[in-house]
C-alpha cells in the first residue's frame, strides 16, 4: 500500500489541525494504520494507531486525550485530529501501514510497519 500524508502548515499553541493520509490499493481496509512523528534532532516516535477494523486504537502518552485517529474505508484515508496543540508537537508527521493484513494498533505501536508515507511538516508556534 502506498501512502501520502497531507495537512501540514503553521499553527499556534492551542489550535487544532487535522492531518490526512491517502492510501492507494484495494486492500487499504485490511491494514492497520498509524502515525509517527520526528522532531528536529530526535528519533522518529509513535503517535497513534488504529486497527484494520477500527476495533482498537493506541496513543502515545504525550498525545492521549488531545489527538484522535480515525479512518474512512470508502475514502481510503486515515486521519489524525490534533487538538490543544503545543510547540513540542512540532515535527514531520508520517503515516504508516502494518506489515500485513488485519494489522492491529498494538503492532504498529511496537514499530512493526510495512509501509511509510512521505511526511508532512507542521509547526506549532508559541
Amino acid at each position: 500500500v502506498q501512502l501520502q500524508a497531507f495537512g501540514g502548515g503553521l499553527v499556534q499553541t492551542g489550535d487544532s489541525l487535522r492531518l490526512s493520509c491517502a492510501a492507494s490499493g484495494r486492500t487499504f481496509n485490511s491494514y492497520g494504520m498509524g502515525w509517527f512523528r520526528q522532531a528536529p534532532g530526535k528519533e522518529r516516535e509513535f503517535v497513534a494507531a488504529i486497527s484494520w477494523n477500527r476495533a482498537s486504537t493506541a496513543y502515545a502518552d504525550s498525545v492521549r486525550g488531545r489527538f484522535i485517529i480515525s479512518r474512512d474505508g470508502a475514502k481510503n484515508t486515515v486521519y489524525l485530529r490534533m487538538n490543544s496543540l503545543k510547540p513540542e508537537d512540532t515535527a514531520v508527521y508520517y503515516c504508516a501501514a502494518s506489515v500485513g493484513t488485519f494489522g492491529s494498533a498494538s503492532e504498529i505501536k511496537d514499530g512493526r510497519v510495512g509501509s511509510w508515507g512521505r511526511g508532512t511538516q507542521f509547526t506549532v508556534s508559541s
